[in-house]
């Protein structure tokens, strides 16, 4: 009995072109994010993926939305998993690579000593955030043995997720692409195997 999951990230976000860091941040998805999103439902009911049982969403407005347009040609609605938003950046949200390397010199000194225990002021370490993401994640496909389902997340909790599953150190988090929409394929048998990655469509 197998369980198929499609975890995606959301769809392109208005100020995508902007470079800074967004985690908890709740953008919109631009136009062409929609449009995405779209092409990735019609994408998933055309091509021999079945039914979705149950798609699961970040609580942030870009992966709900996002999460909506691939449920609804399912007859169902995302359920809101708390567990799967973005990481939180702290007072580093909305700031640049550049801007933060300036504004707070010794704290960008720590993060690029310790990038996976590091947590930028009132935020999360990637080791942090990757434990919380993985917990929902398990929770959800514990839930729906034997079904197909899918979970819309983020860039970010995609990449720890993946990682996990594949049995990558966190250290090389960053050598996983997740294109805006894009669509990983996992089968849980005995052991997950990841059988599609970062597909755009």
């Amino acid at each position: 009995m197998v369980t198929r999951v499609c975890l995606i990230r959301h769809g392109e976000t208005v100020d995508a072109d902007s470079a800074r860091y967004k985690g908890h941040i709740d953008v919109p998805l631009s136009g062409r994010g929609m449009e995405q999103m779209r092409k990735l439902a019609d994408y998933l009911t055309r091509n021999g993926r079945g039914k979705l049982e149950a798609v699961y969403s970040s609580g942030l407005g870009r992966a709900v939305k996002s999460a909506e347009i691939i449920a609804g040609p399912h007859g169902i609605r995302p359920v809101v998993v708390e567990g799967l938003k973005e990481r939180n950046f702290g007072a580093w949200e909305g700031m640049t690579f550049d801007e933060i390397r300036q504004v707070e010199p010794g704290a960008f000194k720590a993060w690029a000593a310790d990038p996976l225990r590091f947590s930028p002021p009132g935020g999360e370490s990637t080791v942090d955030f990757g434990n919380r993401a993985v917990k929902a994640f398990d929770g959800i496909v514990s839930a729906h043995p034997g079904e197909s389902i899918a979970v819309v997340a983020h860039g970010g909790i995609n990449r720890v997720i993946l990682c996990r599953l594949l049995g990558i150190p966190l250290e090389n988090i960053f050598r996983i692409e997740q294109d805006f929409a894009a669509l990983n394929i996992i089968e849980f048998w005995d052991y997950p195997v990841v059988k599609l990655m970062n597909l755009v469509v």
